[in-house]
């Protein structure tokens, strides 16, 4: 059954392109051209089974670079001789003010630096570094829309959600943002809006 379901997503991924963009009055997904990005190289593609939870690790300053540039130099960075990556390797952003910025494909396999495999994760990161930094209420309440909406899409069950450190030898997503998911509040809050 799921190798129906990924070959039906894969199909329909070729006839109708790379779109992802879903709104509604509380969640809005701001495209890729908004931030300018670069056209992606050659990718593996893949099939969301799961959602994992990053944050994008340096500390975000929105009064001195915007998000849309800062989400550039990350492409740049990842897509440069260092990494070789196909694209930015995260499926969807959060910025400080709560705003959703597309990534790369959601049914493109995102890329690590660190050692798991990304094949299957949807990857949503938000800016900042929740090891030094706190997280907004915007970016939290953001972050919960996303993952109701992601959940439903896929059909993913809410108790898949994890953060980076689940996987990985890191401490992505950070201790002030990984706390939600330790204390079991994010998935609480994903069910209670699910109803």
């Amino acid at each position: 059954m799921k190798t129906l379901k990924k070959l039906l997503i894969l199909i329909s991924v070729s006839l109708i392109g790379c779109s992802s963009i879903k709104t509604s009055d509380e969640f809005k997904i701001l495209p890729r051209s908004y931030w300018n990005a670069n056209e992606p190289k050659p990718f593996k593609l893949h099939v969301p089974e799961k959602i994992t939870i990053h944050h994008e690790g340096t500390v975000f300053n929105p009064e001195k670079e915007s998000a849309a540039s800062k989400l550039k130099r990350v492409q740049v960075w990842g897509m440069g001789a260092e990494r070789n990556w196909s694209d930015i390797p995260y499926h969807y952003l959060i910025d400080f003010e709560g705003n959703i910025l597309e990534g790369r494909n959601v049914f493109t396999q995102g890329e690590t630096a660190t050692e798991y495999s990304p094949e299957g994760h949807l990857l949503i990161t938000l800016f900042g570094n929740f090891e030094e930094q706190v997280v907004t209420e915007k970016q939290y309440n953001s972050l919960i829309n996303l993952l109701v909406n992601s959940v439903k899409r896929f059909n993913i069950p809410p108790d898949s959600i994890k953060g980076h450190k689940d996987f990985a030898n890191t401490l992505c997503p950070g201790k002030n943002l990984y706390q939600f998911l330790e204390d079991g509040s994010l998935i609480k809050d994903v069910k209670a809006k699910l109803k």
